[in-house]
């Protein structure tokens, strides 16, 4: 479902050599697969992750979906391409101020042209799922950084889809939460058919995947089968 080949990103650096961030990943993820892509802050993660989201372009390499090139899409066609094929759950919350936790969750599907009793409507199970039943009608500045963070990841995955990229979905949340949160993207992977390809640097959410990777210094380990998958819940 992904392939990414030979990835290269370079960031300048003044006058001295550019920063290598990404160096040559190719890796794959098939439907249906959860792989952890584990490593140090400053490992290249988050940047793949970028490029994988058409966000930031290549210096070279190729990202495709299901055999489309993805890496090279006009503006528009990315956009559409993060809308409906895409969950992306960042590090940043990009909640707005004064909605209510259920209208941020719902924003992407009123993107796909949704009523909003409708979306409002699709939103509420998946919220509830993650603990938040009792703060539906919070604003955002009303909710901790965890709930913000649960809001992000329930837009995500809102409109079913194809992938998912999920960077340090668990960073603000505490054990249980963290474990409900990862319990709710293997089940996603694996009932849906989804590719979820989730970045860490906590070995115990590498638990939940298929496989894990690891990234160091912009290059990649070979991948290996995880004997301790633990088993998942119903969505």
């Amino acid at each position: 479902m992904l392939e990414l080949d030979a990835l290269v990103k370079r960031y300048p650096q003044g006058d001295g050599e550019p920063i290598i961030a990404v160096d040559g990943v190719s890796m794959a993820v098939a439907e249906g697969e959860l792989v952890a892509l584990y490593g140090p802050s400053g490992s290249g993660k988050t940047t793949l992750l970028m490029m994988i989201a058409a966000l930031l372009a290549p210096d070279s390499g190729v990202v495709s979906l299901n055999g489309r090139e993805v890496s090279s899409l006009p503006p528009r066609e990315a956009a559409r391409y993060r809308m409906h094929e895409l969950g992306f759950v960042r590090q940043s919350f990009e909640l707005i101020p004064g909605a209510s936790a259920l209208d941020n969750a719902a924003l992407k599907l009123l993107g796909k042209s949704l009523s909003t009793r409708a979306a409002r409507r699709r939103v509420v199970p998946m919220l509830r799922r993650l603990g938040l039943e009792t703060r539906l009608e919070h604003r955002a500045e009303q909710l901790s950084m965890g709930e913000r963070q649960r809001v992000m990841i329930a837009r995500a995955l809102s409109t079913d889809p194809t992938l998912v990229l999920a960077d340090e979905p668990t960073g603000n949340l505490d054990s249980e939460r963290g474990g409900e949160v990862l319990d709710l993207l293997s089940g996603l992977c694996r009932e849906r058919g989804a590719a979820v390809l989730l970045v860490t640097h906590d070995p115990e959410a590498t638990a939940y995947a298929d496989r894990v990777l690891t990234l160091r210094d912009g290059r990649l380990s070979a991948g290996q089968s995880n004997p301790s998958l633990s088993s998942t819940s119903s969505l």
